[in-house]
């Protein structure tokens, strides 16, 4: 009887061992310091130092580009709507992304006259290859011609690319929503 008590207690003593030492490790990584934010000094000093650098020199040359100016521009058009959130009708020109992007899953679309990128990210796919149902299944029923209502919170440029990139957060065709991007659970 003793016996099958020990063995009844034995392994409640290492479970809650193990249990109450991965406690401690959370405790001390939590405990860590976060880096504080910088300030805006050195904010500033950082730009400068990157502006020196050779990235920051060949950004600055792009940018006082023919080519960097007409990307900049075509950003500015539509940064109010960005903004706002609010929807911007497009026509879908591609179906691809330029040649060597590393966008992710998008297609190239124009909005008063402009170009952009409209960009979802990388595609991701379920680990069980017989559920189809991801996140850009509808959007892969976009043909060229298309005219859609986009919305999206972000616009940015890169001397890589000739157009401007819209990150896609919402997009309709026909009244109907074929996409709005789900918020990470991460926060982030």
């Amino acid at each position: 009887m003793k016996k099958v008590i020990y063995a009844l207690i034995l392994p409640l003593v290492v479970v809650s061992g193990l249990v109450f030492a991965n406690r401690e490790i959370k405790n001390e990584t939590s405990k860590k310091s976060v880096p504080k934010p910088l300030s805006a000094a050195e904010m500033n000093a950082e730009l400068k130092k990157w502006e020196a650098s050779p990235d920051g020199i060949k950004y600055k040359e792009w940018e006082a580009s023919p080519e960097g100016k007409k990307v900049l521009t075509a950003a500015a058009k539509i940064r109010k709507d960005i903004s706002a959130f609010t929807n911007m009708e497009a026509v879908v020109t591609s179906l691809f992304l330029p040649p060597g992007s590393r966008l992710g899953f998008g297609v190239m679309a124009r909005i008063n006259g402009e170009d952009y990128i409209l960009s979802f990210g990388p595609e991701t796919f379920d680990k069980n290859f017989l559920n189809f149902n991801y996140e850009f299944h509808q959007l892969h029923s976009l043909k060229v011609n298309d005219k859609i209502i986009i919305r999206s919170r972000s616009v940015s440029h890169a001397p890589k690319y000739s157009y401007p990139i819209i990150s896609g957060d919402y997009v309709e065709r026909d009244s109907k929503i074929i996409y709005i991007r789900v918020p990470r659970k991460d926060g982030c």
